[in-house]
Order: structure tokens, then C-alpha cells, then sequence
């Protein structure tokens, strides 16, 4: 019986996080549009050529969404960060992140790309 009902709950669980994870996916053109802020540093292609910036180019688009809110709700400190998604709408963000997450990365690996590594 107490199987039953954490195996219930788990299922409900699941349920609710694969439909939010639906539900997260953007509009790729317009997060386009609204992302042109965003090429200066991480580039066009989602792909920055300078290591201090991270490439965005076929992140997870719901890691994406996390990372952008923190940055608006100042749970990642990051002053520039915090700017530039001061006034995204959480549509904003969903658009953006699908629009970098279904670019094609040109990371093949991570050397050279982790703090600390040369």
C-alpha cells in the first residue's frame, strides 16, 4: 500500500515535470529577433569565439531557462547578466533558449573550455 502510493506519487511527479518541460519550448524565430542583444558576446551562431563567453549553441533549453532566471532573480551574480534579462518576459526566455539550444555547437570538447584548464 505504501509502495503503491510512492509509486503513484513518483508517476504524478513525472507527469507534471514532462509537461512543463513541454511547455518550456520557445518560439525559435522569434527568440531570434529578441536575442540580437545576446550575439555580441556569444555570437550569431550561439558559438563565441572568446573563451570568457559561453557558447549557447545546442545547450539544453531548459538549462538555459533555469540559468536566465537566476540571472534575472539575482541567484547568479552577474551584473552584466542581470542587465541584458532585466526586462526579458518569461516568454522571452523561452523563445531565446529554444532558439540557441537547436543551433548546432562547434564544441567538440570541453578542453580548453573549463575554468581553470588551459
Amino acid at each position: 500500500m505504501k509502495r503503491a502510493a510512492t509509486l503513484l506519487s513518483l508517476g504524478a511527479a513525472l507527469a507534471m515535470l514532462s509537461s512543463t518541460l513541454l511547455a518550456a519550448q520557445g518560439n525559435a524565430e522569434h527568440g531570434k529577433q529578441k536575442a540580437a542583444t545576446c550575439f555580441a558576446c556569444h555570437g550569431v551562431d550561439g558559438n563565441a569565439i572568446d573563451p570568457q563567453y559561453p557558447r549557447l549553441a545546442g545547450q539544453y533549453n531548459v538549462y538555459m531557462q533555469f540559468a536566465l532566471h537566476e540571472y534575472k532573480d539575482g541567484k547568479r551574480d552577474n551584473p552584466i547578466m542581470k542587465g541584458m534579462v532585466a526586462t526579458l518576459s518569461d516568454q522571452d526566455i523561452e523563445d531565446i533558449s529554444t532558439y540557441f539550444s537547436k543551433l548546432p555547437t562547434k564544441l567538440g570538447t570541453l578542453k580548453g573550455h573549463v575554468g581553470g584548464e588551459p
